[in-house]
């Protein structure tokens, strides 16, 4: 996850009658005390934006007289989740926990990646009034701080990171390595930095503090080390452990890494070369075609995988050799990947209880925990924890278990559909679902056991599953993607910083706001100094 790190494994599972369907079930490391890893999921890109900051789109929609409740706006849904970032993070060194609430019987530590989400929120409060900015830049200096002096090295519990990179989780407190069946993740690392490249570029007044921030992210970005972590060039490895030295896989499309290489491309100390992007395209014939009747497209099951690079970059209109030569973006794969998953929803109504046109949204997640439910018709239905969940081309990952930041983090994308979904996910389950921190991670109608011991969450009778956890990173597309839908704002942002349009550029994207912003500079740049010019002149 953000770092969807994990396992895959062939399994079977039976569906229902006649049908069975063959998947791949991506086991993740994260909660797992295991030095396995391998590759997930993910990549995304998407729609139009505005609109929703003039008008309420969830308050004028019908919820159906079957519900009492009325739908939470989506300035509720965005400022709730804000106050997860702003209220769980550790105030001294900026660190934000995997999964909140704490629990004493279980682990608590913070994941690097939701730490880049955080890093990112913090504006986002400035600009919507939430915090002032000054709360902003001490929240950000003190994250960046203390990611500048943790730690770097190769022993096994006395480090934050190694060379440049960190691991994927860390200690709350003190900020070091939380254990030693954790990785130095690449993926991790790199939604980190989007964070941090995003704050370099959004404090850009001329005092001290802001002028600090600038300089650490700056040292922060070239110090990760891209070159050391191709250990099989030109693609990227997963990772890195002391003891086991790098993941025998590396990052290949197409999943959630696209930012990972464009950051890769961008590094003005440690750039990989241009054929890294090329070696990360060739594989995506692999899931190249048509889910559910819909647009051929390249798929990934779980939605994550169209939401964190989309998060940060907007890939509207820009495309790279691969996308050109099908005449379109990555923005447009990911609305097919999203109206393909909402599809499959429409056509498992009855197999899995809740499912809907509105009811709808796989991912990475919570859920109820490993049991196997043995249904009265002699079927069988198997359950899981934590765990990958999706629905594209050539893979069915699914127990019933619905992720509100599935459809949520995809409102970009298509918020026709989306809009419902929020209005439907609250209006039937709201007084479980909906809380302190907006949606929790995940729910399962399906699920109705009340004689088995859960992962987390509880169930309420009639009704399933409901979880009692938020995870930094589903809550951080639920955030972003509400703000690039309203305002675009993180996609502005994020046009402007150098190194990103670097990283583009070199990956092989042309078009859209990069040749707009290249021409723009063009313009703007003074005539260039030469003496040839006014020697010519001299001598007519």
């Amino acid at each position: 996850m953000s770092g969807r790190l994990g396992a895959r494994e062939s399994a079977t599972v039976a569906m229902g009658d006649p049908m069975r369907v063959r998947f791949t079930a991506a086991i993740l490391l994260r909660k797992t005390g295991t030095t396995t890893f391998f590759l997930l999921l993910a990549l995304l890109t998407a729609a139009p934006v505005r609109a929703a900051a003039r008008l309420d789109p969830l308050q004028a929609m019908d919820i159906g007289a079957a519900s009492a409740l009325q739908s939470p706006s989506l300035d509720d849904i965005e400022h709730r989740t804000f106050e997860f970032f702003w209220q769980t993070a550790n105030p001294k060194n900026g660190l934000v926990p995997d999964h909140w609430p704490p629990h004493p019987e279980r682990d608590y530590f913070s994941s690097i990646a939701a730490v880049g989400f955080a890093l990112t929120a913090y504006p986002i409060g400035v600009e919507r009034g939430w915090i002032t900015r000054e709360q902003a830049r001490q929240r950000v200096l003190a994250t960046l701080k203390f990611f500048a002096n943790a730690p770097q090295g190769d022993s096994e519990d006395h480090d934050a990171g190694y060379r440049g990179f960190f691991y994927h989780f860390l200690d709350m407190q003190t900020g070091l390595r939380y254990g030693r069946w954790v990785e130095v993740s690449t993926i991790d690392t790199t939604l980190l930095m989007a964070g941090v490249l995003f704050d370099q570029t959004y404090f850009d007044q001329d005092n001290a503090e802001e002028r600090e921030i600038r300089e650490l992210a700056d040292k922060l970005y070239r110090d990760v080390d891209w070159n050391w972590a191709q250990a099989r060039p030109p693609l990227v490895s997963m990772g890195w452990t002391p003891g086991g030295k790098f993941i025998p896989s590396d990052w290949k499309g197409y999943d959630e890494a696209k930012i990972l290489y464009i950051l890769a491309l961008g590094s003005p100390t440690h750039a990989v070369k241009p054929e890294a992007w090329k070696a990360w395209t060739s594989t995506y014939h692999l899931s190249w075609g048509s889910f559910m009747g819909g647009q051929p497209h390249i798929g990934f099951a779980p939605l994550f995988g169209h939401q964190y690079s989309e998060s940060w970059i907007d890939f509207r209109g820009i495309r790279d050799a691969y996308m050109r030569a099908r005449n379109m973006d990555y923005f447009e794969n990911a609305r097919r990947s999203v109206i393909g998953q909402r599809a499959y929803a429409i056509s498992t109504v009855g197999h899995f209880a809740g499912y809907d046109g509105d009811i709808w949204g796989l991912t990475a997640c919570d859920g109820p925990g490993d049991t196997t439910w043995q249904r009265p018709d002699g079927t069988s239905l198997k359950f899981y924890g934590y765990f990958a969940r999706g629905a594209d081309v050539g893979e069915i990952i699914d127990d019933g278990t619905i992720a509100p930041t599935a459809a949520i983090g995809s409102i970009v994308f298509a918020p026709e559909l989306v809009l419902p979904a929020i209005n439907a996910m609250y209006g039937r389950y709201g007084k479980w679902l909906y809380s302190k921190y907006g949606f929790v991670d995940a729910f399962n109608p399906t699920f109705q056991l009340t004689d088995v011991p859960l992962r987390s969450g509880h169930v309420v009778p009639g009704e399933g599953w409901f979880d009692d956890q938020y995870l930094g990173i589903d809550q951080g597309p639920i955030l972003l993607m509400i703000e690039n839908y309203r305002s675009g704002f993180v996609w502005d942002v994020m046009r402007r910083n150098p190194y990103i349009r670097r990283g583009l550029e070199r990956a092989g994207f042309t078009g859209g706001w990069l040749e707009k912003s290249a021409n723009e500079r063009a313009r703007a740049a003074p005539p260039p100094a030469t003496t040839r010019a006014p020697v010519a002149i001299m001598q007519q």
